[in-house]
């Protein structure tokens, strides 16, 4: 599926493909929620970072997280793509995976298909005040630590191969 987003002022456009778009992993990790998630966490899905398009390179900025409080806490190799004009964030790379990109999709303009499940991870990491609502046959990382993104789309028959 051809996924199509932009930042809130339009500065920054991208598209991409995934074979993943459905947005079924909400993250409550500090990072995720911080950068990206004003619900108490953020979504991010799967593409393929090779066909990754962006226009408005000028108004991109990237943030890399600190793992950890101290003053020589380790930097993390993810790097969070956002609008320096309006602050939205848009897409995570990492080169450690140099085949993934995974866009936010609060980011994405194309309608996103509605995940029949949702997946909820870093729920240690879960504010108080954020609602971690599970519906039947939703899960907890926990449950499959080892599961991708595409072993997700494909247990729950969603796989565009």
């Amino acid at each position: 599926m051809l996924l199509e987003g932009s930042c809130h002022c339009r500065a920054v456009r991208f598209s991409v493909e995934s074979h993943e778009p459905y947005p079924f992993m909400r993250c409550y990790c500090s990072i995720c929620r911080k950068t990206a998630g004003g619900g108490g966490y953020a979504i991010n899905l799967g593409a393929d970072f090779h066909t990754l398009k962006v226009t408005g390179r000028r108004s991109l900025g990237v943030y890399r997280a600190r793992m950890g409080d101290a003053d020589d806490a380790e930097t993390s190799t993810g790097q969070r793509h956002f609008c320096k004009r309006c602050g939205s964030a848009l897409w995570l790379f990492d080169p450690t995976w140099p085949d993934l990109v995974h866009p936010h999709a609060s980011a994405i303009d194309t309608p996103l298909p509605a995940p029949p499940h949702t997946t909820h991870m870093m729920l240690g990491s879960k504010v108080g005040w954020a609602q971690a609502e599970k519906r039947a046959g939703d899960a907890c990382f926990d449950e499959y630590p080892d599961e991708s993104l595409a072993a997700w789309h494909e247990r729950h028959g969603l796989h565009d191969t």
